[in-house]
This record gives structure tokens, sequence and C-alpha cells, in this order.
């Protein structure tokens, strides 16, 4: 199971030179985690690029479906950011079952994550440290 984060998530809705590397690391897992934070912020990100001219309304809004067809769409998992899924983290944590990966092509996010003791996985990218 990965985390996937908005930096991530966005490449999976429009062409950015990681893209595809984004769209085969995600084909690759069982599990990809899409919480409702990263669904926020990849909304935010969307309404920001549409107002400041960057996309018409109709890109815009073929965006947000696409976005909303991933929740039918294997391996993507939406999950709300409550404490039950804290709970389930800690719980696989301390049963040594937690696999901690995160997938982000954000640098800043990688460092901060790498730091906890995740694994990264920023594919099409290469930051300091260990990438896939």
């Amino acid at each position: 199971m990965s985390y996937i984060d908005s930096s991530s998530l966005l490449k999976t809705l429009w062409e950015e030179p990681e893209s595809p590397a984004v769209r085969e690391a995600i084909a690759s897992e069982q599990e990809v985690v899409i919480s409702t934070l990263a669904e926020l912020e990849t909304e935010v990100q969307l309404r920001a690029k549409w107002l400041s001219g960057g996309l018409t309304k109709t890109r815009y809004e073929a965006y947000r479906k696409k976005l909303a067809s991933f929740r039918e769409t294997s391996p993507f998992e939406f999950r709300d950011l409550s404490g039950a899924v804290f709970r389930r983290a800690i719980e696989q944590h301390l049963a040594g079952k937690w696999q901690r990966r995160l997938l982000t092509n954000d640098a800043k996010q990688a460092a901060a994550a790498r730091a906890l003791g995740y694994e990264i996985v920023s594919p099409g990218m290469r930051f300091p440290g260990r990438n896939h």
C-alpha cells in the first residue's frame, strides 16, 4: 500500500514529464490511498489553474470528472483523515505490518517523509536519497 500526494495525483490528470512514470508506479501497486487532504489539495490546484487562465472551463470540468472517476478505479482507495485512519496506521506499525511508502513528486514532501522513516517513491524524479 502506498499513499499518494497531490503532486503525483496531478500527474495522473494532465501530462507532465513524470506522468508516465507515475502511472507505471500506480499500476504496480495493489492499493494506492488518496486521503481527503490529497483530494482537496488536487481540487484546489485544478481550480487555481482554471481561475488563472491555465485551463478552459471545459478542461477544468473534465479533470475534475477524471479525479472523481478514481473513486471507482483500482488500485485507488479514498480515505477520510479521521482518527480511525491514524489508529489503524499505529496498529499496523506496532505489529510490524505497516509499509510506510509515499508516492510524491515534491522534493520538500519527500525530505520530510524520509526523515520520518518513509520509503519515497518519486517516479521520474531524482531527489537526494533513495528513489524508485
